[in-house]
């Protein structure tokens, strides 16, 4: 049987707006170790390879040194006040939504391919109620590997059961480009996501400022009209 078509999107920063609820559980380690807090801004920058670097860039943004077990601990209180706030002010970016439900009409496998861990992944997902949106999730403890590793976007469109010939790589940043380009898969960049630089500066295929011109953007890549 022919292999569908696949969509595959990065989390944070391209499918949801995770980064009020990110900065406030770094927030929380931040104040309980009397240090200074991070702004929205300076969150932001420090997103993208997951929540154990988010807080040690936080840590290290205040100038502070934690040894390995103290960020470890420090890491638990993060886990659990993001798991117990996962979506207090995180909501699916304007048209993300619309957009997946034309491709998924249209026959395309839906997948999310994210280092953040795919436990807290599928619940931030599962509180907004788009989980059952996607044919697989691809976290960054789902795989051995994890992006810019093309090995994870290729994991996790072989566990959504997609053809890799005929994929699709959404994201926000350098991480996702590159991973995309490693991978030999074409990426479309949102242009509001979680990157100090703009995405044009990383070369990926398409750039598109609003979810709704997914498709048109989609469409013109070599080999995807009609699909």
């Amino acid at each position: 049987m022919t292999q569908p078509p696949i969509l595959v999107l990065d989390l944070d920063g391209t499918l949801v707006d995770t980064a009020p609820d990110l900065m406030a559980a770094l927030n929380v380690c931040l104040t309980q170790e009397g240090l200074r807090n991070m702004s929205l801004e300076e969150s932001i920058a420090m997103i993208g390879a997951g929540a154990r670097a988010l807080l040690e860039r936080g840590l290290a943004a205040t100038g502070a040194q934690r040894t390995k077990a103290e960020t470890d601990a420090l890491f638990e209180v993060f886990l659990d006040h993001y798991t117990a706030h996962i979506a207090d002010m995180s909501r699916p970016y304007p048209g993300v939504v619309d957009a997946i439900d034309h491709f998924a009409s249209r026959g395309w496998k839906i997948a999310v391919c994210t280092n953040k861990l795919e436990g807290l992944s599928r619940s931030l997902l599962r509180a907004l109620a788009i989980e059952g949106r996607f044919a697989a999730v691809g976290g960054g403890d789902t795989f051995p590997v994890r992006k810019p590793d093309p090995r994870h976007l290729r994991e996790t469109i072989a566990l959504a059961g997609g053809d890799p010939a005929r994929a699709v790589m959404v994201g926000d940043s350098e991480t996702d480009i590159a991973t995309g380009k490693n991978a030999g898969i074409p990426v479309v960049a949102v242009d509001f996501g979680y990157t100090t630089v703009h995405v044009r500066e990383y070369g990926p295929e398409r750039i598109i400022s609003h979810f709704r011109d997914l498709p048109d953007a989609v469409a013109s890549l070599p080999g995807f009209a009609g699909l």
